[in-house]
C-alpha cells in the first residue's frame, strides 16, 4: 500500500532528464536506467526544463572530469532557479570514485549511485520521495545488477544497438581509475546476453555492439568473446557485429580465429596501444610489449588484408623522452591506423601515476600536434581511397533535416548519402563521391538492398 502511494506521488511529476558523459558503456548504462525507472512511473524528456528528475551519468576517464559535473549542477541551478528544484542524480564512475564528497560539497544533488548500484536506483528514488534523506549507493555488485537488468526489456530501439557483456578491469594500469570506479572483471552469463541480443534483434536491432572495459577479457564458465560472436550471427535479423574495447593482452588466438569463420564481423579491430615504446609500456603496467602487439596485427592481416585497426594514445606520459615518441610514431606509420583517439596524460586521483612528475606541457603538446597529424592524414587518406567505389552501408537513420540518410561502412565510417526511411535497417550500396577526414558522402545505387545470410 505505501509502495503504491509513493508510485502514486511520483505519477503525478514524472519527467527524467538523462545526461550521459564519456563511453559507449555508459550510454548503455543511461538506457538501461531508463528501462528501469519507467516500471516508477517516469517518462524520458529531452527538455532541462520540463524535468523534475535530472540525472547526470558521469566518465572518470577524461580530463578534469569532477569539475564538469559540479559545472554541470552550476547549469542546472540556472535553469531551475524560478522553478521548482528537480531531484539531482548522479551516476557513474565519478559518482563512484566521489561518492560521499560530492554530497558534501554540493547540496543540490540529491542522490549518488554508483555504474554497479543501478538495479537499486527504483529503490533509491522511492526512498528519497519518501524520507526526503539524501543516499549514495556505490558497492559493487555487479551479479546484482545484471541479474536485475536482466529482467527489464532492453528499449533502446536502435538499428545499431549496444550491448554489455563485461565490466570492471583488472589489469590496473597505472594511469587508470576504472578498477576503482567499475570495480574488478565481470562477465555477464553466457544465455543472459543471447537472450538480450535476441530481444534486441526482433525489436530493430540489426549490428550489435559488444561491450567491455576489457571486452575481449569476456570469460563465463569456459564461454568467450568468440563464442558470443559466432552465435549471435546466427540471428538472421543481425547484419554486422562489433566488439569494443579490447586489451592487446587479451587477443586470444580462438578470438583471431574468429576472423576466419565469422561473416558478420566487421573488419576493424580497435585495439588500444596506448605508446609505441616499450619502455613506457612497462611504466604503465600495460603487461603487453609491442612485439607482442604487432604479432596479434600479422596474424589478423595474414587472416584478412581487409582488416583495418584504430587505437588509444597517450601522449607525454611520465618519462616519455624523444626517443619513446619517435617509437610511437614508427608504429603508427606501420600499422597505419585509420581512426584513433589520442590525448595528453592527464593525472587521475587514486592512480598509481598521480603524483608521478610531469612533461613539460610545451613539449607534450607539441608531440601530440605531431601524432595527430600523422594518425589524421591516415584517416584521410583511407577515406579518399574510397572515392568513385561502392561500399555497403548500414543505414541507421536520417539527418535532422531528413533529407538524407545516415549510415556507417564496415569500418564505422559516417556516410550520409540520398537514402530514404524505408532504407533504415538495411545495408545498401553507396557510390562514394566526396569525402573529409570524418565522413564520406555518396549516392545509393537503386534496388541495392544487400541480403545478409
Amino acid at each position: 500500500m505505501k509502495m503504491q502511494q509513493d508510485l502514486d506521488k511520483l505519477k503525478k511529476t514524472n519527467k527524467i532528464f538523462i545526461k550521459t558523459f564519456g563511453c559507449q558503456m555508459n550510454e548503455y548504462d543511461s538506457n538501461r536506467i531508463y528501462d528501469s525507472v519507467k516500471k516508477i512511473g517516469f517518462e524520458k524528456t529531452e527538455k532541462y526544463e520540463d524535468a523534475n528528475c535530472y540525472l547526470l551519468n558521469t566518465c572518470h576517464i577524461r580530463d578534469k572530469a569532477k569539475e564538469k559535473v559540479y559545472s554541470e549542477i552550476g547549469r542546472v541551478k540556472k535553469i531551475f532557479r524560478s522553478k521548482k528544484k528537480p531531484l539531482v542524480i548522479i551516476a557513474g564512475c565519478v559518482a563512484q570514485a566521489e561518492n560521499q564528497e560530492m554530497l558534501k560539497r554540493e547540496p543540490y544533488i540529491d542522490l549518488v549511485i554508483g555504474p554497479q548500484a543501478y538495479h537499486k536506483i527504483n529503490d533509491t528514488i522511492l526512498n528519497y520521495t519518501k524520507k526526503k534523506k539524501k543516499i549514495e549507493e556505490t558497492e559493487f555488485d555487479a551479479v546484482s545488477k545484471f541479474k536485475y537488468l536482466s529482467k527489464l526489456k532492453n528499449e533502446a530501439g536502435k538499428v545499431s544497438s549496444f550491448l554489455t557483456i563485461q565490466e570492471g578491469c583488472d589489469k590496473f594500469c597505472h594511469f587508470c581509475v576504472v578498477p576503482y570506479t567499475r570495480g574488478p572483471e565481470y562477465s555477464r552469463p553466457f544465455k543472459q546476453i543471447l537472450d538480450e541480443a535476441k530481444y534486441l534483434a526482433d525489436n530493430g536491432a540489426r549490428e550489435i555492439v559488444l561491450l567491455g572495459q576489457n571486452v575481449n577479457a569476456y570469460d563465463n564458465q569456459g564461454y568467450r568473446l568468440s563464442d558470443l560472436i559466432l552465435n549471435i550471427e546466427k540471428l538472421s535479423e543481425i547484419k554486422r557485429v562489433r566488439y569494443t574495447t579490447s586489451h592487446p593482452k587479451d587477443m586470444t588466438e580462438d578470438l583471431i580465429e574468429v576472423y576466419k569463420t565469422s561473416e558478420k564481423l566487421m573488419p576493424l579491430v580497435h585495439l588500444p596501444v596506448q605508446s609505441g615504446s616499450n619502455k613506457i609500456l612497462k611504466l604503465m603496467n600495460r603487461k603487453h610489449t609491442i612485439e607482442e602487439y604487432l604479432s596479434t596485427f600479422d596474424k589478423l592481416k595474414e587472416i584478412n588484408s581487409n582488416i583495418e585497426f584504430s587505437s588509444d594514445f597517450i601522449i607525454g606520459y611520465p618519462g616519455e623522452e624523444d626517443q619513446d615518441f619517435k617509437d610511437t610514431t614508427r608504429l603508427i606509420e606501420r600499422i597505419k591506423f585509420i581512426n584513433s583517439y589520442s590525448f595528453i596524460f592527464s593525472p587521475r586521483p587514486g592512480t598509481v601515476a598521480e603524483n608521478l612528475d610531469l612533461i613539460e606541457k610545451k613539449i607534450s603538446f607539441e608531440r601530440l600536434e605531431k601524432i595527430q597529424t600523422i594518425l589524421f592524414e591516415n584517416q584521410i587518406q583511407m577515406n579518399k581511397s574510397l572515392n568513385g567505389k561502392v561500399i555497403d552501408v548500414l543505414v541507421e537513420n536520417l539527418t535532422d533535416d531528413k533529407s538524407k540518410a545516415f549510415g556507417r561502412s564496415e569500418y564505422m565510417t559516417s556516410v550520409i548519402f540520398n537514402g530514404k526511411k524505408k532504407d533504415i535497417g538495411k545495408i545498401v550500396q553507396v557510390k562514394i563521391k566526396d569525402s573529409n577526414r570524418n565522413t564520406l558522402f555518396g549516392e545509393i545505387i537503386a534496388n541495392s538492398d544487400k541480403k545478409v545470410a
